[in-house]
């Protein structure tokens, strides 16, 4: 866990507006994932959005310590320090990608500080065993981290255009571009953390209701992804399909995800 007393200056916390919503970005990116879907939000909620260490916009890239963060626990641990400090009750978090399960982990622990948990594009695994569809053979990962190991940029570059909807150039752009800010080394340590890790074991801990957000088509996860997890998950868990292909709905679908965020948070 990262132990400071300013640890929102560290992560870059901004807070916006009047009901509590935390905002958490996934592998690769920063808080301008958010931009699309930021200033309607926090026009008439309290927005919280921030950096986890490894992002390129943080400005001291020896925060990240690839042996502290080789699993999603001690990001939960920053998760609920930083929520102490800006001493935060009761939210609603929507996590992005790993931050579903991060924020999944965090509520297990402290669930006096989540109301909700929305899990946008979220996956507790990303390989396939003999009972789980995770998206991706062992071999693939392989090749993914030797690809992010002998030329960073060049897989960046293929990485987003991979994974954000091609009919959106403006998007694959703005994730190459927080991608291209991490250090090529923290890319390869936090993507083993990701593409390796198995969090299915704490679906069923989860004691906070949920709500899955998913494209109609996302290559990261498989449409048997929220399934699963709504099956595990022993809490109210609701899944919501936007009409938009890809991994970040709320940047290709951004008007129809702030609808389904709406429904959501009149519904806690």
């Amino acid at each position: 866990m990262v132990m400071r007393k300013d640890l929102a200056t560290t992560m870059n916390t901004k807070i916006m507006g009047k009901e509590t919503i935390v905002l958490a970005h996934g592998y690769g990116a920063d808080q301008t994932i958010w931009d699309k879907v930021l200033p309607d939000l926090a026009a008439r909620y309290h927005v919280v959005v921030f950096d986890w260490c490894f992002s390129g916009a943080v400005k001291d890239s020896s925060l990240y310590d690839p042996i502290r963060y080789s699993s999603y626990d001690d990001f939960g641990d920053d998760l609920i320090s930083l929520m102490d400090e800006l001493k935060l009750k009761s939210c609603v978090f929507v996590g992005h990608s790993m931050s579903g399960m991060i924020g999944c982990i965090a509520s297990v622990k402290r669930p006096d500080l989540f109301k909700r948990l929305v899990l946008v594009s979220a996956s507790p695994r990303l390989i396939n065993t003999d009972d789980y569809e995770g998206g991706y053979e062992m071999s693939h990962i392989e090749q993914l981290l030797s690809s992010i190991e002998s030329n960073f940029e060049e897989w960046a570059t293929n990485f987003a255009s991979l994974v954000v909807d091609s009919n959106d150039p403006l998007s694959i752009q703005k994730f190459e571009d927080c991608l291209k800010r991490m250090k090529p080394e923290v890319a390869l340590s936090v993507a083993k953390t990701v593409f390796l890790g198995d969090y299915r074991y704490i679906l069923n801990q989860v004691v906070t209701p949920c709500n899955i957000i998913q494209s109609k088509h996302d290559i990261v996860v498989p449409d048997s992804v929220p399934k699963y997890i709504q099956s595990q998950i022993k809490k109210t868990c609701e899944i919501d399909i936007i009409d938009t292909e890809g991994h970040f709905p709320q940047l290709t679908g951004h008007v129809q995800f702030i609808e389904v965020l709406d429904r959501i948070l009149m519904s806690c």
